[in-house]
């Protein structure tokens, strides 16, 4: 099933297009890398699908699907080792689109929160400070937290940037279990483009005016080509 299609969409600021035509259609159980360079309009189309920016030609269908119940996870921001909130709190905040009319949290988000820490085995970091976390550790949690706000799709901007080696093989490991045994659809976008790392089944790649839409073999094989 299709979980968002994208006709003939055109996105963009002030009517200055930054995408523009672009057709595909995202599988419930996807797992979608999107790579180009900067400026090749990837934040764009997440803003996009996100419902922060409307198209200026085209339309987004969601099937089964509503915008405020994608999860999403940002590029890390830096906070200050003096940000008092516990890794609790923080990925509790992810449920706030399920709240409705309800005013604070009750037992169920706070459950849903408690599962997703133990999905991501990060149970045991409930109560640390998140400035007092590591890098792979922030990833991690925000990841949790993203995961709060969805049953069915995550959005992930750069999501093992600044990580090392190690930490970034671990978030991946985490993210295609994510997907794969909990049917998670993933949308990904990433600059990490060795091929032994692009991980998903399908990429989207935005480069000037040469839009490649395909699964990661054929992407690999076209890039070997150029």
């Amino acid at each position: 099933m299709n979980l968002i299609e994208l006709n003939n969409l055109s996105l963009g600021y002030n009517n200055n297009i930054v995408i523009d035509n672009i057709n595909l259609n995202i599988e419930d159980g996807d797992f979608l890398c999107i790579v180009g360079p900067n400026g090749s309009g990837k934040s764009t189309l997440i803003k996009g699908i996100l419902g922060l920016i409307k198209p200026i030609k085209g339309k987004i269908i969601y099937n089964d699907l509503k915008p405020n119940f994608i999860g999403y996870m940002p590029q890390e921001t830096k906070v200050n080792s003096n940000f008092p909130a516990t890794v609790f709190e923080i990925v509790l905040s992810g449920t706030l689109n399920r709240l409705g009319l309800k005013s604070f949290y009750t037992k169920k988000e706070k459950q849903i929160a408690l599962s997703n820490l133990k999905i991501l085995g990060i149970e045991s970091l409930k109560n640390k400070s998140f400035g007092d976390l590591s890098g792979g550790q922030r990833q991690k949690v925000l990841l949790a937290r993203s995961l709060c706000a969805t049953s069915k799709l995550l959005i992930l901007d750069e999501p093992s940037n600044n990580l090392d080696s190690k930490s970034k093989k671990e978030l991946y490991k985490i993210i295609l279990d994510l997907n794969n045994n909990y049917k998670i659809t993933i949308i990904m976008i990433t600059h990490d483009l060795d091929h032994n790392n692009l991980i998903g089944n399908k990429i989207l790649s935005l480069k000037d005016d040469d839009i490649f839409y395909g699964t990661v073999d054929e992407f690999v094989r076209k890039v070997h080509h150029e």
